[in-house]
């Protein structure tokens, strides 16, 4: 069963950054798909942001048109842990993220919520404008 503990969130000024980290433990993939996705107060779940690798390779990122340019994915092997980079925050960024994982290897949209398996319990980001 994957465990995932999402940290980092919390509240930054328009144009700051925040680095919002998801660590992985109990995982059994040979090959992983981890998502970022928001939600804001009224709003459906969205992508935000989408990672694949295998043997510790990362072959595969995605953004939303939304994030692009602003927002960077990464993973650190050594702690099993992905990294959500937001730089640049804009108002219109203020949601609960949440991180996902999936077997990289399942067919499918990587930016779909059905694609994913296991789901953190979110945190927080606030951005004053």
């Amino acid at each position: 069963q994957e465990q995932l503990v999402e940290s980092g969130g919390g509240l930054a000024q328009a144009g700051g950054s925040l680095r919002l980290s998801c660590a992985a433990s109990g995982g059994t993939f040979t090959t992983y798909a981890m998502g970022w996705f928001r939600q804001a107060p009224g709003k459906e779940r969205e992508f935000v942001a989408a990672i694949r690798w295998s043997g510790g390779i990362i072959y595969y990122t995605d953004y939303a048109d939304s994030v692009k340019g602003r927002f960077t994915i990464s993973r650190d092997n050594a702690k099993n842990t992905v990294y959500l980079q937001m730089n640049s925050l804009k108002a219109e960024d203020t949601a609960v993220y949440y991180c996902a994982a999936g077997d990289g290897l399942k067919h499918g949209p990587p930016q779909s919520l059905n694609y994913y398996e296991y789901w953190g319990q979110g945190t927080q980001v606030t951005v004053s404008s």
